[in-house]
């Protein structure tokens, strides 16, 4: 087999945008519910608390900079808070409790009714969380029992985890851009 770099990247591109195809030909509602979910959420004062771990933890806190900061468009602030972000926290928690215990201490701190727990899980085998919140799992391979678990279940149903993480990071962005589009419709609704 010989190392050919042009033909490595082309398969790479054509696995990328075939697992894309896969997840936009059965998986669009659910990011249009996903979005309304959170955005409903961040419009009557509630919160969103994003977790996952490894390149997942990544995706969190992206997802809580695009909230809190802005995506493509001006709007007013939303409210996020990754739960990967303080390591104080994690690793306070981790010693005490137990790994395990990471999420679920910090949601029990910071969650209430009404409140968005998103969790992001490649292999879908992380903890889930609840207290009276909405749960959203943003999964791969088969979701495992955080997408049996989650009230909204966004499944890249691929066995490679660089293909699920490229098109997580898509679902984020196109959820992203619904959010900003219904804040900003509230917001003119509100001033009308």
């Amino acid at each position: 087999m010989s190392f050919d770099p042009p033909q490595i990247l082309r398969t790479i591109f054509d696995e990328t945008a075939s697992a894309h195809q896969r997840f936009a030909s059965r998986g669009l509602e659910g990011i249009v519910t996903a979005a309304e979910a959170i955005g409903r959420a961040v419009m009557t004062g509630r919160k969103v608390l994003a977790f996952g771990n490894g390149g997942s933890a990544s995706d969190a806190e992206h997802l809580v900079a695009e909230l809190v900061g802005r995506f493509e468009g001006e709007r007013r602030a939303l409210a996020a808070v990754a739960l990967t972000a303080d390591s104080s926290v994690v690793t306070a928690i981790g010693n005490d409790y137990g790994y395990q215990q990471v999420f679920t201490r910090q949601i029990e701190a910071l969650g209430g009714s009404g409140d968005i727990a998103f969790g992001i899980s490649t292999s879908g085998r992380s903890a889930n969380v609840e207290r009276g919140m909405v749960t959203i799992a943003l999964t791969g391979r088969d979701g495992g029992r955080m997408g049996t678990e989650a009230d909204i279940h966004l499944n890249v149903a691929e066995t490679s985890t660089a293909r699920v993480q490229e098109v997580h990071r898509t679902i984020l962005h196109a959820m992203c851009s619904l959010i900003d589009r219904q804040v900003q419709s509230d917001s003119e609704r509100s001033h009308s």
